[in-house]
């Protein structure tokens, strides 16, 4: 016995010729939020689809509680399911889609009225219980969606986009729903999105896929802060991470990352190896670790060319050694554009990659 809850082994899938999962490991421990997240095409929603078993693999296993559930029909995985579409009956009530499936299983009525109460209480739409789909918002079809799955009373979650069909408001108000969801059942959640802000505040550990292969599995801040390899520095965060492209040089003994004739001091970056004077590097900086007209500013050529007011924070766009790069800085600071500014960098948070591998160095 383990205490993963899923755990998927060596798994593949292709269409015809096309791979589009490859020799793909995952574990997910027993309560956890995992995200899978990806943009368009990148095997997220077909991974989730292969756990809930809508995809028959080509190779590999699948294991929900430590039972090897590959060939299971997706009715005897002990899963829920949310997807994207609401996927109601709009001929049924609220009341009705939850207990449908259950009525199909022949549970007792008394459970039913049971876990239908349930599910109505936790996603507080007791109110809604008498209406049909069509006289709901997105919002409330969505949470009747999330309770169909509930009242199954399952150990694993599987929820593939369920949000992006809804506007911001609705989107930020029903993330915290899911949170809180999680927080109370403990029970273990998959879900799946392309949007990163659903994934850096949902997930207890997030995988960052493309092309059918995990980047980087950790949790939120380990992801934003130090990023595996290129394509998850720019894949996360908004706005994305600057890069500069540069090369490791040493200057007495210190080694310096040079860009376009100006050294950045290396003493405070956190390097996983030793740093080879002559190395091509890109070095990525986040734009809240760029600091503005601050002592020991080592670059004085940069001047702002668009300023974006954001409430709390202000974003700059710079124009600096013939690139644009984002700063963002606290609101109450204010710059017009063409100032000049001096900025300098926190290496001590920043992130260096290999030129040739893209791998963080």
């Amino acid at each position: 016995m383990n205490n993963n809850s899923v755990s998927v082994r060596d798994l593949s899938l292709s269409f015809g010729a096309v791979t589009v999962l490859e020799t793909l490991n995952l574990d997910i421990k027993d309560g956890e939020f995992l995200v899978l997240l990806g943009s368009s095409g990148c095997g997220k929603s077909t991974l989730l689809n292969c756990i809930a078993g809508l995809l028959d693999v080509s190779d590999g296993q699948i294991f929900i509680k430590d039972r090897n559930v590959t060939w299971e029909e997706p009715k005897d995985r002990g899963i829920g399911m949310v997807f994207q579409s609401y996927a109601l009956y709009p001929q049924m009530t609220v009341e009705g889609n939850l207990s449908f499936g259950l009525k199909v299983a022949k549970l007792p009525q008394a459970e039913i009225d049971k876990r239908v109460a349930r599910a109505a209480e936790i996603l507080q739409i007791q109110p809604l219980l008498k209406r049909k789909p069509s006289e709901l918002s997105g919002g409330q079809r969505q949470r009747v969606a999330i309770g169909r799955a509930l009242v199954r009373d399952v150990d694993v979650f599987l929820f593939d986009e369920p949000l992006s069909n809804l506007d911001a408001k609705l989107r930020s108000e029903l993330r915290v729903e899911i949170k809180r969801l999680h927080q109370s059942l403990k029970n273990t959640m998959i879900y799946v999105t392309h949007d990163q802000i659903e994934a850096l505040t949902l997930a207890d550990r997030i995988a960052v896929m493309k092309s059918g292969v995990i980047q980087q599995l950790a949790d939120p801040m380990t992801i934003y802060n130090m990023p595996e390899n290129l394509f998850v520095a720019g894949f996360i965060g908004s706005p994305s991470m600057n890069f500069f492209r540069g090369e490791i040089k040493d200057r007495g003994g210190r080694k310096v990352v040079e860009i376009n004739g100006v050294d950045f001091a290396m003493d405070a970056y956190p390097a996983r190896g030793p740093l080879e004077a002559g190395r091509k590097v890109v070095l990525g900086v986040r734009p809240e670790h760029v600091k503005v007209d601050e002592p020991g500013a080592e670059i004085h050529d940069a001047v702002v060319d668009i300023e974006e007011p954001m409430g709390a924070d202000n974003l700059l766009w710079l124009k600096l050694a013939g690139q644009t790069i984002s700063v963002r800085i606290a609101g109450s600071r204010r710059y017009a554009p063409g100032k000049a500014l001096q900025l300098s960098f926190d290496m001590s948070m920043a992130s260096v990659f290999d030129a040739v591998t893209e791998n963080r160095i």
